[in-house]
């Protein structure tokens, strides 16, 4: 075991004689263990855990302990397990879903560094699905933008945006952020109707992000608007369902102008 992790180990657990002395089942100290270990500081938002095979064998645990109480925490959503890399706190990011902003100006405002992988970019007529949305003809085209989101270099989100061809007749005209491009050209949505559901990723998205296949993401649709009333962008977006959290302010209509 290398030393960082098991000075890690003994911050979390505080050593395995006061695992074994206590009267609760043993994974359920470790996952508390874990909690506190968040709560603390101890361990921060986006840090690895150290595998299980070293804190079975620095508590003198079973590994099988060890994976219980890891798979609940995952279930939780405190922790998230990456294919091929590990087990990491959960890295939430909050979303107000008041205002209109893109993946990018989202990311700075949390001190992220965003980015993307291309996956796609064409030009192509528009389907039933972007016809409905963009109030567009079967004859229409459609610029379509699929990418992988990234933030802090880490797997984020994807996302298809669909523009009509009339507002936007070049793929290669989008390097970073599609909001300020549509910016500069005045076509920056002023408002926007979004959709969310819950769904099960597919094994081809998964391993894009780099979850489980079947894991439980979000799926949102959102439709953008210019202040013309005409729709401008049609964006579906997947969102791994444990680094996430869409907030919004509720208010009363009936005390809206006490």
């Amino acid at each position: 075991m290398n030393e960082i992790a098991n000075t890690l180990i003994e911050q979390i657990f505080d050593g395995s004689e006061q695992l074994k002395r206590a009267s609760k089942p043993l994974y359920l100290q470790l996952q508390q263990h874990i909690r506190e270990a968040v709560t603390s500081g101890v361990l921060k938002y986006g840090d690895s855990i150290p595998p299980e095979r070293e804190i079975a064998g620095a508590l003198k645990v079973s590994r099988v302990t060890v994976r219980r109480a890891i798979d609940d925490l995952v279930e939780e959503g405190l922790l998230t397990q990456r294919q091929g890399a590990g087990t990491f706190v959960t890295d939430r990011v909050e979303q107000p879903l008041n205002f209109l902003k893109s993946f990018t100006e989202v990311m700075q405002e949390r001190g992220k560094t965003p980015g993307s992988r291309w996956l796609d970019r064409s030009l192509g007529l528009a389907t039933e699905e972007e016809q409905k949305a963009l109030k567009l003809g079967a004859e229409d085209e459609v610029v379509r933008f699929y990418r992988l989101r990234t933030a802090d270099d880490s797997p984020t989100a994807l996302e298809l945006a669909s523009i009509p061809r009339h507002f936007l007749d070049n793929p290669f005209q989008i390097e970073s952020s599609l909001y300020e491009v549509l910016a500069s050209l005045g076509l920056r949505p002023v408002k926007a109707w979004q959709r969310i559901r819950a769904i099960s990723i597919d094994e081809a998205r998964a391993e894009l992000l780099e979850i489980p296949t079947n894991s439980a993401v979000l799926y949102i649709e959102r439709l953008g608007i210019l202040k013309s009333g005409q729709p401008v962008e049609f964006t579906r977006s997947y969102f791994p369902g444990d680094a996430y959290d869409f907030v919004a302010e509720i208010r009363n209509p009936l005390t809206e102008n006490e």
